[in-house]
């Protein structure tokens, strides 16, 4: 065969060349000493960090005529057999384009017949998570139970796809983003091997755009290798990932600290005319701004630091910028970075965001003189001392109707306290005992319409009084009352038409909150006891106020008055 891909190529034989995955190896590496198998294993994690290439070296391990041993010796048949496919008891299937009941099925089936050449037959399924739910069915027994000579290996970039029934069957084994250090460290060793001339910082541009993934890494350091004429340089890289260099994002970065629209916008222009991606622009200035966070706040821990290196350009930016400015620097720009996922024209957001950032971005304070700090000192000085004065004097006590008429809600919702005593007024028991024998059926109803944010509302409401006009609901939270009152997503006009229907009579909704309808009810009876003896009947006189009104509200069959 002819040339082969880097990934091929550097594709791990042993544990040792698994790169960034110490927690999974040693784990397997300990079992396969002790002999202590599973029948079952998950590998997950993203792509590229070495999932189904730790699946077939753990085969070849534990087929091994040296076994049992921590790795493969890759000299035996059995290894040699196993890493060129031509022994057939290691079987990798692709769950992607096998993911129906028939070939689980076939699998079943077969797992009962002894291997022929080693001692483990293996089956590796890749990307599980594509199986059908009849098909993952068809596996459960059998993964459960197998026969002693087989092992299942599944991997899978999204575990959280796949039932639970399965996973609880399995080991599972997470494996990790590679780190840029590691990456770079691993493709060091790469161009060596393979006598590639690279300039600095190619390595660095290559492991930041991998995104964790260590096949990725290969394959961008392979498509630069032939986009160059010999030696890798920086420029080839940058212009096959669409990266942007740390000298350009400084200036940029530079240009925005000191409100210079026209250049910055310059310079994003010119970025977008060579071919840069503005996602990825975008994403570079976040992790940009993120580094010098992290350099301003811990000096000392280079090595946490994502995307930059620390040079001279980045230090004095880092001295320049205010800590407290770079919090609303990223949220604009992740803002913005969410908004390009659903336009046609991502370099208009990244420009609004350029202009955003040069206006907002705050100024370094400057050292404030002597004379103006003993200013300040002295004004908070005379402050607090009139504020202790303040809080000795005796403060006047509001009647506790006027507390209660002015005390203000949380939420800012005015509870129409006059709307509330006039429906009072013309309130019966009839009315309310109709109005509740409807309630449950009109919050199924909401949820019969999809309107579950409507039922949710009102969940915790409750009818307290009711005219043959209006009702009132109490709400146990002021926000739902507020959200009701001011019809947010036409939820009043829905439930009014609702009541209508039910009722068969319009009818008003008032809402008043939990803490506010005491206070309010107390009020209105004792304005009502006060004005029976000049508006009221001679019977109405004689009768305590107090008990005409609960005659009203509660119904005279429930009332039971004790001298």
């Amino acid at each position: 065969m002819g040339y082969q891909a880097l990934y091929r190529v550097f594709r791990p034989q042993t544990f040792e060349d698994l790169v960034g995955q110490e927690h999974v190896t040693k784990t397997l590496q300990s079992a396969l000493l002790q002999r202590k198998i599973s029948h079952a294993y998950l590998f997950s994690g993203p792509r590229g960090t070495g999932k189904t290439s730790a699946a077939k070296v753990f085969a070849k391990a534990v087929n091994c005529l040296k076994s049992p041993t921590m790795e493969p010796c890759n000299q035996c048949v059995n290894c040699k057999g196993i890493t060129d496919g031509s022994i057939s008891d290691v079987i990798e299937i692709d769950a992607a384009s096998n993911n129906g009941v028939d070939e689980i099925r076939d699998i079943r089936d077969k797992v009962k017949y002894a291997p022929s050449s080693v001692s483990f037959k293996v089956y590796i399924i890749d990307e599980v998570h594509m199986l059908s739910i009849g098909a993952f069915n068809a596996l459960l027994k059998t993964l459960e139970e197998p026969p002693a000579h087989v092992i299942f290996i599944l991997a899978t970039t999204e575990p959280h796809k796949i039932p639970l029934t399965i996973i609880s069957r399995c080991q599972r084994f997470d494996f990790k983003r590679i780190t840029v250090k590691t990456i770079v460290s691993h493709l060091k060793n790469v161009v060596e091997n393979q006598s590639i001339e690279v300039e600095d910082g190619v390595l660095n541009v290559v492991a930041s755009a991998a995104d964790g993934g260590m096949r990725d890494a290969l394959s961008l350091l392979d498509q630069a290798i032939s986009f160059s004429d010999g030696k890798v340089t920086l420029e080839d890289v940058l212009t096959i990932t669409g990266s942007v260099s740390q000298k350009e994002l400084s200036e940029l970065v530079s240009s925005i600290q000191n409100k210079d629209v026209s250049n910055a916008l310059n310079r994003v222009d010119n970025l977008m005319n060579h071919g840069k991606d503005p996602a990825k622009l975008i994403e570079d200035l976040i992790y940009y701004h993120r580094d010098i966070l992290l350099y301003i706040t811990s000096p000392n821990l280079e090595q946490i630091l994502e995307r930059t290196t620390i040079d001279q350009r980045f230090k004095e930016i880092a001295e320049e910028i205010v800590p407290e400015s770079i919090y609303g620097i990223i949220e604009v720009l992740n803002k913005s970075q969410q908004e390009m996922k659903w336009t046609n024209h991502p370099r208009i957001f990244i420009e609004i965001a350029v202009v955003k950032l040069c206006e907002n971005v705050q100024p370094q304070p400057t050292q404030q003189p002597m004379e103006d700090q003993n200013f300040y000192e002295q004004r908070i000085e005379k402050l607090e001392n009139q504020l202790n004065n303040l809080m000795k004097s005796p403060v006047s006590q509001a009647p506790e109707q006027e507390k209660a008429s002015k005390k203000p809600l949380r939420s800012g919702f005015k509870i129409p306290t006059g709307r509330i005593k006039e429906i009072l007024k013309e309130a019966t028991r009839q009315d309310l005992d109709s109005v509740k024998g409807i309630w449950g059926q009109l919050l199924e109803e909401l949820k019969r319409q999809n309107k579950v944010s409507h039922a949710a509302l009102l969940n915790e409401s409750e009818p307290v009084a009711s005219s043959k006009k209006a009702v009132i609901l109490k709400f146990k939270y002021e926000i739902h009352c507020k959200m009701v009152s001011e019809n947010n997503n036409d939820v009043l006009s829905n439930l009014q038409n609702l009541l209508s229907t039910l009722t068969g009579k319009p009818l008003e909704v008032v809402g008043v909150p939990d803490r506010e309808w005491g206070d309010i009810r107390k009020q209105f009876i004792e304005e009502q006891k006060a004005d029976a003896p000049e508006n009221g009947s001679s019977e109405q006189q004689n009768e305590d106020p107090i008990i005409s009104e609960a005659k009203k509200i509660v119904g005279v069959e429930l009332l039971e008055i004790k001298d």
